[in-house]
């Protein structure tokens, strides 16, 4: 199985990158965020042989499930986020081998950035509330992949020097302790399980030719349950995908599990 995630910066602009890029790579499912559209202009007719589900949002934010299998949308909210919620997750499930399910959550995390106290407390509290939904989930032994744009960089090898100031909201200590909290159910960040060290970045801003220089960040993540950790073979960000024209500022992270 293949499961990549990708934040697109509008699904409009990059839907020829996407298209593209399904073909060559035929992920049985791709995670989309930041899709910039409501679920009525998304162009799920752009990816033949995929089924589109879309939590849409004029302008702003909006997540998407493409598959070529087989799968059930259990969620368009995250539980425990206050309506009415920004259109930041996705959730689904997909037959195992192994018989049973594979829970896959596609989250579009707050920045925190914006919004001042207020804006960064909404992101701590997402965050927990992804928390406390996961940890419900495993202890019903659910296998579970939780991928998306976590909006922070887990450590200081996942940015490069001086990308970001000490005091952004993806570096906080606050945001990094609650991306430790995943891990500590029992979560696998599956790109540091194959690459433990070194640059793997998934993020290069437009301004300051900061992929040139590769002045980059490590912001997009998948997060596995125990079972599918034990069977990944494949984590890493496609960085080839931002050198083409008109990229993303974000690249498809892809994950890749052998059979049973």
């Amino acid at each position: 199985m293949k499961l990549a995630t990708w934040n697109v910066n509008s699904i409009r602009q990059r839907q020829a990158h996407v298209a593209d890029w399904l073909q060559r790579h035929q992920p049985d499912l791709l995670l989309l965020q930041e899709i910039k559209c409501e679920a009525e202009q998304f162009p799920a007719l752009a990816f033949p042989g995929y089924r589109a589900e879309v939590v849409g949002q004029k302008s702003y934010n909006g997540v998407a499930a493409l598959g070529r299998v087989p799968f059930e949308v259990r969620a368009r909210a995250l539980p425990g986020v206050p309506e009415p919620a920004q259109a930041r997750w996705i959730e689904v499930e997909v037959a195992s081998p192994e018989g049973g399910g594979i829970v896959i959550g596609n989250g579009y995390f707050p920045n925190g950035n914006s919004g001042g106290t207020e804006g960064f407390a909404a992101k701590l509290a997402w965050m927990e509330a992804l928390r406390v939904h996961a940890k419900a989930m495993l202890e019903d032994g659910r296998d579970l992949a939780i991928l998306g744009d976590y909006n922070v960089c887990p450590g200081e090898e996942d940015l490069a020097a001086g990308a970001l100031g000490a005091n952004d909201a993806l570096v906080r200590p606050e945001s990094r302790a609650a991306f430790r909290a995943l891990l500590w159910l029992g979560l696998t960040d599956a790109v540091r399980a194959l690459h433990p060290t070194g640059r793997v970045y998934t993020f290069w801003d437009y301004q300051a030719a900061s992929f040139e220089r590769d002045a980059g960040l490590r912001i997009d993540h998948a997060l596995l349950s125990a079972r599918l950790a034990e069977r990944l073979v494949y984590a890493a960000p496609d960085r080839e995908e931002r050198a083409r024209a008109q990229p993303s500022d974000h690249v498809p992270v892809l994950v890749e599990f052998a059979s049973p």
